[in-house]
């Protein structure tokens, strides 16, 4: 039963009773049905108490799930950059990859998580890496996003990162083209200036 409450509470955010459950000879690397980890459930609920003490108990924070998910990317999906903050001692892995091919940049992109891609950006993650589908963080901003502040602050942040503006998608099209195309004039213009085409 020590496995099982040391999950449940990492889920429910019970700080108390993970600790309890380590104290009693949880394994911190138990698993789930889905075979989430107790630290990746905290994650994902955006614990971060709990994350911060199954960290300073070595917790691994690149164990996949069946999702090919782990506590640091799921992060990017989030975007709690205090979650992010609470893993970052354990040394996460930022080259492993989600089920789309992507690192955690990608989908805080996607999602318009400017916080998290600000901070992001200062761990040495790579800027212009490329997903399973063909595009990179500031495509995805363009593509998935609307043109409004959020996504123009995130396409700011990529181009002073040194994002290359001109790494087109799997077909070619450019991140100036996809701005055109929809409308995001003043996307488009910060593109240009940094030498889009």
């Amino acid at each position: 039963m020590t496995n099982a409450a040391l999950l449940t509470a990492a889920r429910d955010g019970d700080l108390s009773a993970v600790t309890a459950a380590i104290a009693d000879g949880a394994e911190l690397e138990t698993r789930d049905s889905h075979e989430r980890t107790p630290l990746l459930l905290a994650a994902t609920q955006d614990h971060v108490d709990v994350a911060t003490a199954l960290v300073a108990a070595g917790a691994d924070v690149d164990a996949l799930d069946d999702r090919h998910d782990t506590p640091w990317l799921v992060t990017g999906v989030t975007g709690s950059v205090r979650m992010m903050r609470a893993l970052l001692p354990a040394e996460p892995d930022m080259t492993i990859r989600n089920r789309f091919g992507g690192i955690a940049l990608i989908p805080a992109c996607e999602r318009g998580h400017v916080g998290y891609v600000r901070e992001v950006l200062t761990t040495g993650i790579k800027v212009d890496h490329v997903n399973d589908l063909g595009w990179t963080g500031l495509l995805e901003a363009i593509v998935y996003g609307d043109g409004g502040k959020p996504y123009q602050e995130i396409v700011e942040l990529l181009i002073d990162a040194g994002a290359d503006v001109n790494l087109a998608d799997s077909n070619g099209v450019t991140p100036l083209a996809h701005a055109r195309e929809r409308g995001q004039d003043t996307i488009a213009a910060l593109l240009r200036q940094a030498g889009g085409r």
